[in-house]
């Protein structure tokens, strides 16, 4: 007997050589430990690959890193509050235009819905072309009612600049900008006439109100 015979184990030398219906055994196991997993690898796949929308748990489009706003665009306090801050044309918010005064519309009654927190937050309408606002959605929206400070755009130079690169990123200078009590924009919310955005947003702001109070200044 040669030397490399007694590197194989004997176990092994003299094992049958399997037949075609066991072989065919052995893969239908297989077969069917696969399909028993398959759900299993699916979910997995779904979850951590696919990510689909129903997994998410806010309705706005979470900003990251977080864009500071400055208040001296505005000669208003950004901070100490959360603020939910539009920016729109006082030229086209009349009372006709439901379309321009949508957004007001919506931030005002999120505001209201929630109840005993809704001191915790501002909403800041900056008009961007410096025209004076309709007398009859001023009153509609003024600080003392409805909690809205309405004030202009920058005008400098180099203020203008920032505040317009700060509201146009991410192209979302028409959406509704949440600020953090920090003036930092963390999340943003499109307008639009979907019923769900109204719950939606209320459900996002009940939820940071409940779990962060960082940078509040509660009066």
């Amino acid at each position: 007997m040669e030397d490399k015979e007694l590197l194989i184990p004997a176990a092994q030398h003299e094992a049958p050589i399997p037949n075609a219906q066991t072989r065919r055994g052995r893969i239908q196991m297989l077969l069917l430990l696969f399909a028993c997993a398959l759900p299993v690898i699916a979910s997995y796949f779904t979850f951590y690959v696919l990510k689909p929308e129903g997994g998410k748990t806010n309705y706005g489009r979470l900003v990251t890193p977080p864009e500071q706003a400055q208040s001296a665009w505005f000669n208003l306090p950004l901070e100490g509050k959360w603020t939910l801050l539009v920016a729109r044309p006082a030229a086209d918010c009349v009372s006709q235009n439901e379309a321009c005064l949508q957004a007001l519309f919506l931030m005002r009654q999120v505001r209201v819905a929630l109840g005993k927190q809704s001191p915790r937050t501002q909403l800041v309408w900056v008009v961007t072309d410096g025209m004076p606002v309709d007398p009859q959605v001023r009153r509609a929206y003024d600080e003392q009612t409805a909690g809205f400070f309405i004030v202009n755009a920058p005008t400098a130079a180099a203020e203008k600049e920032q505040w317009t690169n700060w509201l146009n990123a991410r192209q979302g200078g028409k959406d509704i900008q949440l600020l953090n009590p920090f003036g930092e924009k963390m999340m943003q919310f499109a307008v639009t006439s979907d019923p769900k955005e109204f719950a939606g947003m209320r459900k996002d702001l009940e939820k940071l109100l409940k779990v962060n109070q960082a940078g509040e200044k509660i009066q």
